[in-house]
């Protein structure tokens, strides 16, 4: 195994005299038996290169790929609720390595074992089956160009060493299909939010819209403008949200991040862009160190960017209450055209990688009051994308559960969830945590 630097670093979210002390340094990552660095975000040259790097990238950024082909027709978008895609980049795996080539697989034996599947539940799901991957343009409308080639043409490098690491943190991983698989990955999400949205007309007719799950990996919400970071290639969200400016004249779009590390690479991507509103709430202290209270967006992007970090043990209870408390009210106020949604299922309390407590049903909920706002304020345009994860049990079945919400169907969380192993969520600290991002926010 080789190691590989395809970028420079950069900083991964701006600072401020009042967070620097607390969020700027390294940044600790555990994998096994390693301990990984990432070092000095916060200079201040750096701050500039990636403000510059992201205003003249979206400013030159004028092609837009046309809808994608072999999408359902109208017919078909009527009756349905839930669409989903299928990219599990079988190809792209490191033994060992949490973010494996077993979790889609796990998820997508669940909805069939669940009986959640066209196969059981007709026209009301659907798969897409024939997409095409992202193109280069695509990935370009969020990451420099130089990056996406430079990962292109080390394919080979790949296929030589069998497994190269293109980011210390994390680690990240490429092998021989990696580029591939990502352009596939990210090339599913763009035709759901294609299809969420030819289905509008349809949706007139169905009281419920349909919403759109991208079941694909390599994840994506790490991924920095200009490369790889935590496990993630290519900003599937981020791509996502700019196709849906380009090419459907969304301007307005509302990205929920409900991973349990912050999402700082959609954060960085759009901290200048007044029609993207990111929130994140994540596990306060987790990696990559980013996702302060005070990261709130800059220059044009001034109060688009919400950051929630929660004390480790937050859960069902305090997740129920930042939905209310925080999360509908600044959707209602910037009034988007479309939700899209990184949907990590690492929260979980059974997960490796973190010390939240959601459940099976806090993601049930999660799923079923996103769709509902989603309805509310856009027409139920709306698409997941599949983030973290690394219980396969504790993800298929969350997934599963959120297909459920989708579907308007009870939850099933009960036969799954364990309530004897949660223990009292730190209740003082998450109220004081509410509190001062609404007060940040005036919320």
């Amino acid at each position: 195994m080789m190691m590989l630097h395809l970028h420079n670093p950069l900083p991964h979210s701006p600072p401020s005299s009042s967070s620097s002390s607390s969020s700027s340094g390294n940044s600790l990552f555990l994998l096994g038996n390693h301990h990984y660095h990432v070092n000095n975000w916060k200079s201040s040259c750096q701050l500039e290169e990636t403000v510059r790097f992201l205003h003249n990238n979206h400013k030159r950024h004028k092609k837009c790929s046309p809808i994608r082909s072999s999408l359902p027709s109208i017919d078909q978008l009527i009756n349905a609720r839930v669409i989903y895609s299928v990219a599990p980049s079988m190809g792209h795996n490191q033994e060992a390595h949490p973010e494996s080539h077993f979790r889609v697989p796990a998820i997508v034996n669940a909805l069939e074992e669940m009986k959640l599947t066209s196969k059981f539940r007709g026209s009301e799901v659907i798969e897409l089956q024939h997409f095409e991957p992202a193109s280069t343009d695509d990935i370009a409308s969020v990451h420099a160009r130089s990056y996406v080639s430079g990962l292109e043409k080390v394919m080979d490098q790949a296929l030589e060493k069998g497994l190269i690491v293109i980011d210390g943190s994390g680690p990240t991983y490429a092998t021989s299909t990696t580029f591939q698989e990502s352009i596939v990955a990210a090339g599913a999400g763009l035709a759901l939010v294609d299809s969420v949205v030819i289905s509008q007309p349809a949706s007139k007719i169905n009281k419920d819209s349909p919403t759109g799950f991208a079941l694909i990996r390599p994840p994506g919400h790490h991924a920095i403008p200009q490369g790889p970071m935590g496990f993630c290639i290519f900003g599937n969200v981020a791509i996502a949200a700019r196709h849906a400016q380009c090419v459907h004249g969304l301007k307005r779009v509302f990205i929920i991040d409900f991973d349990v590390h912050h999402g700082n690479g959609t954060n960085d991507a759009f901290y200048n862009d007044p029609d993207v509103f990111f929130l994140s709430f994540h596990q306060d202290g987790s990696y990559p160190g980013t996702g302060k209270f005070d990261e709130v967006g800059a220059g044009d992007g001034l109060g688009t960017t919400l950051n929630l970090p929660l004390p480790g043990g937050s859960g069902d209870t305090t997740i129920r209450t930042v939905f209310d408390e925080v999360i509908v009210p600044c959707a209602q106020r910037f009034k988007p055209d479309i939700i899209l949604v990184s949907a990590g299922y690492d929260g979980h309390v059974l997960d490796p990688l973190a010390n939240l407590q959601l459940t099976t049903g806090t993601y049930y909920m999660l799923a079923s009051n996103i769709k509902q706002l989603a309805k509310d304020l856009c027409g139920g345009r709306c698409v997941f994308f599949l983030e973290g994860g690394y219980n396969l049990k504790s993800l298929s079945y969350s997934v599963a559960d959120t297909f459920r919400a989708l579907l308007g169907d009870k939850s099933l969380a009960s036969e799954f969830d364990n309530p004897n192993i949660l223990y009292e969520e730190p209740s003082k600290k998450v109220k004081q945590a509410i509190q001062r991002i609404k007060c940040i926010h005036s919320l």
